[in-house]
């Protein structure tokens, strides 16, 4: 199994990023080819205390990372890239991850 990672920080308008990231941002994302399952979690503090560095945290899984890569170069993988840079390039922090074994 292989995952893409996104973590958000804090937007200035959280309405306004909720907005496009729900309907706009994850329905493009979820037609990624290969993407098996997609977790989007919003963080509600930290355990330090505080509201926490991020905001919202992307997890998108995939059978390897020759499905991930495949998926991010297709149509779809770009579309949801472009949208991605274009309402969040500032925010967000991207990682691939693969499972410990």
């Amino acid at each position: 199994m292989a995952k893409l990672i996104a973590l958000y920080k804090h937007p200035e308008n959280k309405g306004a990023f909720d907005e496009h990231y729900f309907n706009v941002h994850g329905p493009l994302t979820e037609k990624i080819p290969g993407l098996r399952e997609m977790k989007v979690t919003k963080m509600t503090g930290s355990p330090m205390g505080g509201e926490g560095k991020y905001y919202l945290m992307c997890e998108m899984f995939y059978d390897d990372m020759d499905s991930l890569n495949s998926g991010l170069r297709s149509p779809e993988g770009k579309a949801s890239g472009k949208d991605l840079m274009g309402f969040a390039g500032d925010l967000v922090t991207l990682m691939i991850g693969e499972d410990a074994k």
